[in-house]
């Protein structure tokens, strides 16, 4: 009887192995070439040589990325996040939304951070701002955005992310003065991805290398993240050649075109769900804009999209009640829109 179960479950985990493995970066990468090989042999070329040649304009920034953020996990400057939940509200909200920007986390990573700071009673107006504006931007994504936008819209971004974080700090400290969100917290918290907690306190050690568990967090971080951004901007960069190769201009010109709010709100609600990640996402814009997109609609997408991508949401949902959760995307559609309009309309 074990073995008849056995086997099952043992075929079960094979397949499911196999169905992840499929679902890499890399795998996915190499079966969109080889359909193009396989469907349009003639346009492989070219296919190949726009991706690599975007990807080629990008490694300079890849290598300042994988540094910086290497540095920040080696010298401990995360620790200064903490601080940013101290003293008065509105100044906690103004400083949470500022080190969001900031902050080397990852959807998954914030979790256990954001689940401590609700725990000990850090107001939900400051881990609110925190919360929008570190999915928006932080030192690799300014980077990788700069080289496939242009700075000025790397800084809108960043001038975006801090602007929500404020914008939802306070609308949400406005609501809990009016008594909503009283038990914000579900009953137990999950993490995903398998990242686990980062340490928050402590003072940072800016000459890391003389301590060697601070060199091998440099090159182990330095490591996994050059690995993670070259794998997710090799994907991106395939699907802009296949977007710029065949997708026509006057199909995103129908969808996401125009100049006008309704297409800026158009591209916040398209973005939330067709958004891949922070590294991903500035190439495929750069395909679109080329194509008929707008500034302002690239920025809302853009927004909206970091807001609302599937480890964000996740990370949100796992911690808090649904009230919460749907004040989180409502805060961050609300916030794209206007982001798109004043990037639009401003700059």
């Amino acid at each position: 009887m074990t073995e008849i179960i056995a086997a099952p479950r043992t075929r079960f985990y094979r397949l499911n192995k196999v169905r992840k493995s499929l679902q890499t970066p890399w795998t996915l990468s190499v079966l969109l070439v080889l359909l193009v090989a396989l469907i349009d042999s003639a346009n492989l070329g070219n296919v190949i040589g726009t991706a690599l040649a975007a990807l080629a304009g990008t490694a300079p920034y890849i290598v300042i990325a994988v540094l910086l953020i290497g540095w920040l996990k080696a010298t401990g400057a995360e620790a200064m996040v903490g601080r940013a939940f101290q003293g008065r509200e509105s100044v906690m909200i103004l400083m949470a939304a500022v080190f969001g920007g900031l902050a080397p986390f990852c959807s998954c990573e914030v979790i256990p951070f954001i689940a401590g700071l609700l725990a000990v009673g850090a107001p939900l107006s400051a881990v609110m701002a925190f919360w929008l504006s570190s999915p928006l931007i932080d030192p690799p994504t300014l980077f990788i955005t700069a080289a496939a936008l242009g700075w000025p819209f790397a800084v809108g971004k960043a001038v975006a992310a801090v602007g929500l974080g404020l914008f939802g700090g306070f609308v949400m400290k406005m609501l809990l003065a009016g008594g909503a969100f009283a038990s914000p917290l579900k009953a137990a918290q999950i993490g995903c991805c398998g990242c686990g907690p980062s340490t928050f306190d402590g003072r940072p050690v800016w000459r890391f290398w003389t301590a060697p568990t601070r060199r091998q967090t440099f090159v182990k971080e330095s490591a996994g993240n050059g690995l993670f951004l070259l794998k997710w901007l090799s994907l991106a960069y395939v699907l802009e050649a296949l977007l710029i190769s065949y997708v026509p201009a006057e199909a995103v010109a129908a969808v996401v075109g125009g100049e006008g709010v309704m297409a800026i709100a158009t591209a916040a609600v398209v973005g939330m769900p067709a958004y891949l990640n922070g590294y991903a996402a500035p190439p495929l814009l750069a395909g679109l804009m080329t194509q008929g997109m707008s500034g302002g609609a690239a920025m809302a997408f853009m927004v909206a999209g970091a807001v609302s991508s599937i480890p964000a949401m996740a990370a949100v949902y796992s911690l808090v009640k649904a009230p919460v959760f749907a004040s989180y995307i409502a805060l961050g559609l609300g916030g794209a829109v206007v982001s798109g309009i004043l990037f639009q309309f401003l700059i």
